[in-house]
């Protein structure tokens, strides 16, 4: 959505890139915990309670899939400077949002994908996933008045 946003606001390019560049970041990260949590988490947990759950249940979270999270988002947000579409800057506010989008999907996937929620599909929740990142970056560099020219 930022991509496009940037051809009828183009006054708002560098703060619609970083929110660009943070939707990419999370859901690299999510793919990235999901699949590693699954893989090799020892131990995973539901966001929710805190109890043991099997891995890949949805809304589990694991330390090992939360630390893989992180290094995706990293290296997209370090893909995102390269590619100077942001500057380095931003990179705190990416993982940041990154961080607190996909443990919102954990969130949302616990509480709304079940049977009683069958508009709550994967797709649905993977879309608000990066829309929550996205804004979060938007917002956090509009709180911090960031200087948004790519270095």
């Amino acid at each position: 959505m930022c991509a496009i946003a940037t051809l009828f606001l183009p006054a708002y390019i560098p703060i619609l890139l970083i929110g660009y560049v943070a939707s990419l970041a999370t859901k690299l990260s999510d793919t990235f915990a999901s699949e590693i949590g699954k893989a090799y988490g020892k131990r995973t947990f539901l966001i929710t309670t805190f109890k043991p759950v099997p891995p890949g249940t949805e809304g589990a979270v694991s330390l090992e899939g939360t630390l893989a999270g992180v290094v995706g988002s990293i290296l997209m947000a370090g893909a995102g400077v390269g590619l100077k579409l942001m500057g380095w800057n931003a990179v705190p506010l990416v993982l940041v949002a990154a961080f607190v989008a996909t443990n919102v999907e954990s969130l949302l996937g616990a509480s709304l994908q079940n049977d009683q929620h069958p508009w709550a599909t994967n797709e649905f929740i993977n879309f608000l996933n990066t829309l929550i990142g996205s804004v979060v970056s938007i917002g956090l560099a509009v709180l911090l008045r960031l200087p948004l020219a790519p270095a």
